[in-house]
């Protein structure tokens, strides 16, 4: 007996229901973003410059110091953070969403941890998973991948730095460090 190709009964119904949650929003309601814009990192409050890269599904955030660890039958992460702007380093610790692994250019593959981090990107304050990894040696510390932006951005590959992050932020964060 051959499976169908497409899937029937409750699997139809299970795949239904993920394509509407997952559901792009129309056209007329998408945000246009540069292919570079600046992003507020709500912990530990900083801004940074972002590239946009439809071509990764992961963003990635540039950490340095990057230790996974157990505890409370969790696995964790701690990991530095630098701000761009005065050069003040941070350490987190985050519980590690996944490990991933990253194909590199030359075919390798890199296997990175995941965290979920908080960013204003205009004025939308998204919970992103990232991949922590040494980005130093690229001009954007944050790469923003097509998951983070899929339902409510473009992006204009011809302009910039298109919006500036203005979300409303807890009461933590002072707006005017925005």
């Amino acid at each position: 007996m051959t499976r169908p190709l497409f899937p029937t009964g409750i699997a139809a119904l299970a795949l239904a229901a993920t394509m509407a949650a997952d559901a792009l929003a129309t056209p007329q309601e998408l945000l246009i973003l540069g292919w570079a814009e600046n992003v507020y990192l709500v912990e530990p409050a900083f801004e940074l410059k972002a590239k946009l890269d439809s071509g990764a599904e992961t963003s990635s955030l540039d950490a340095r110091i990057i230790k996974k660890f157990r505890q409370g039958g969790k696995r964790w992460v701690r990991f530095a953070l630098s701000d761009p702007e005065t050069g003040e380093e941070y350490v987190l610790v985050r519980e590690r969403v996944r490990t991933i692994g990253i194909i590199q250019h030359d075919g390798d593959t890199e296997l990175r941890p995941t965290v979920m981090m908080q960013v204003c990107i205009a004025d939308r304050a998204l919970d992103v998973e990232v991949s922590l990894v040494d980005r130093s040696a690229f001009s954007y510390r944050l790469l923003l991948g097509r998951r983070a932006l899929k339902s409510f951005a473009l992006i204009d590959t011809g302009n910039t730095y298109l919006t500036q992050p203005r979300c409303k932020l807890p009461a933590t964060v002072k707006e005017s460090e925005l």
